[in-house]
């Protein structure tokens, strides 16, 4: 299994400021993708599409300029990460296609596990595929519908949401309409905002909705299809598939609880919760299993921040910041190569000796996956003349692989799939290791029951099959 993506969304319409706003809400969710960006907008002259390698910022230097006198009133963007082996403007979104003379733009944030055989099939059929992203499988099965529905690409695009099994967030465009689409376990979060002008938006972090002059409304709720007319009628909503069958035949959803620990803004509501609140208890929670006799607690930043706040108040340890950041450097746990990602480490993030010289300090990170980053900053920590190093991590072990749009690798590369707590804690230098109990993280998310988070990547209780080795399903659209 190869490198999975991890993406933002956002759309705008009704405003005539919708591609600027749009741009922000992409700005804002820049975390979430850092290898490709791209808008697509609606002109006079139909849907038109700009999109390139790099940042938002970059991608829209080079926007045509057109579009900055054409009055744009609906517009939709997305930044992505991409696997290994697809780093190119190809895969980049949104895509733009037309059916039987109908324009259609697609963007994707997820992983649709069943894309695979859904591409072979489609292939056998005679359909052309142009990219390696599952995301393109969605428009051919759309474009086979048509006739069927006697071209009504609504009616489509449902068909085709029937078919999809896995994790999803679209936002699909027409000529005239934007629909927001989430999956009936609600993997990824995606939400509505409603713009003061009178305008909407739609966001997968709510941390886009100031920058989009939009305030919250709620989130697209999961099976959820948001038509949101391009004139004055105001949005629609209708439901599709059943997660009847699903965990045993119980309803439940399956929503990303690596969401709250990792990759979300601490400023965005995610599934009902805040950030900001979830990290700080966790951090408490894990203060109340796994206390360290220490000196003073850090934090690795930015994604340890809170968990270290909520640790350090718990026990009325000082709380000091050890590292100082350069900002300039992407997410190293995002990096797929080893030796590329070791050197990103040092340059990420280096101690700071006044602040750890002498001292026995607890280290408070939101989790460990290979090992790498956190032995190179452990090692950085004992130069700089640390007497002892502790480290407490804000979820459990990670074991399994993700087929949901996270980047977590095949499990043999999983230090914890391979290694005991104490096999770690001698492999990373540590004078102590402990990781926040599954039922503990749980316990920190309150607008939902813990049985409707994804935990897969602790336990291995997979919610949906995973897809087979090789499959296309590891090249997630969003």
């Amino acid at each position: 299994m190869k490198l999975h993506e991890y993406c933002g969304l956002c759309g705008v319409v009704g405003d005539s400021e919708a591609l600027a706003l749009v741009a922000e809400g992409l700005h804002a969710q820049q975390h979430r993708g850092q290898e490709a960006a791209g808008i697509l907008v609606r002109t006079d002259s139909g849907l038109e599409v700009h999109k390139g390698l790099g940042l938002i910022a970059q991608v829209m230097a080079s926007s045509p300029e057109s579009w900055r006198t054409c009055g744009i009133t609906a517009a939709m963007g997305h930044v992505r990460y991409g696997t290994v082996g697809s780093r190119s403007v190809l895969n980049a979104q949104p895509f733009l296609v037309s059916m039987s003379g109908i324009q259609t733009g697609i963007a994707h944030n997820g992983t649709i596990t069943n894309a695979s055989r859904l591409r072979a099939e489609l292939e056998r059929q005679g359909a052309i595929f142009q990219t390696n992203s599952d995301t393109e499988v969605v428009l051919h099965l759309m474009a086979r519908n048509l006739e069927a529905t006697g071209h009504d690409l609504r009616a489509s695009m449902e068909m085709a949401l029937e078919v999809l099994e896995g994790a999803y967030c679209l936002l699909i465009m027409t000529p005239d309409q934007l629909y927001a689409v989430r999956d009936p376990l609600g993997f990824r979060p995606l939400n509505l905002g409603r713009i003061s002008s009178g305008g909407w938006a739609v966001a997968s972090e709510t941390i886009a909705f100031p920058l989009c002059c939009a305030e919250y409304v709620r989130e697209i709720e999961p099976g959820e299809i948001l038509c949101l007319p391009f004139d004055a009628s105001g949005p629609s909503s209708r439901r599709f598939g059943s997660r009847t069958g699903l965990f045993g035949n119980r309803n439940r959803l399956a929503q990303c609880i690596f969401e709250h620990v990792y990759f979300a803004r601490p400023g965005s509501r995610v599934f009902g919760d805040s950030v900001y609140h979830v990290r700080i208890r966790m951090g408490a929670q894990l203060a109340k299993e796994a206390p360290a006799d220490c000196d003073v607690v850090l934090p690795v930043p930015d994604s340890g921040m809170f968990a270290a706040i909520g640790y350090s108040r718990e026990l009325g340890i000082d709380f000091d910041m050890g590292f100082t950041r350069n900002h300039y450097v992407g997410r190293t746990f995002i990096d797929p190569a080893t030796a590329r990602r070791a050197a990103m480490v040092t340059r990420k993030l280096q101690p700071i000796p006044e602040a750890v010289s002498g001292k026995r300090i607890c280290v408070v990170e939101d989790s460990i996956v290979r090992g790498t980053t956190s032995r190179a900053r452990i090692k950085a920590l004992r130069e700089a003349g640390a007497r002892e190093v502790h480290m407490r991590v804000s979820c459990p072990p990670h074991r399994f692989g993700c087929f949901f749009g996270i980047d977590f690798p095949e499990p043999s590369q999983l230090i914890a799939n391979r290694y005991s707590i104490e096999e770690i804690t001698r492999l990373l230098d540590l004078d102590s290791l402990a990781y926040l109990s599954r039922d503990g993280m749980l316990s920190c998310v309150s607008a939902h029951a813990p049985c409707d988070y994804c935990t897969a990547c602790f336990n291995g209780d997979y919610p949906v099959t995973p897809p087979e080795p090789g499959g296309i399903a590891r090249s997630c659209g969003g």
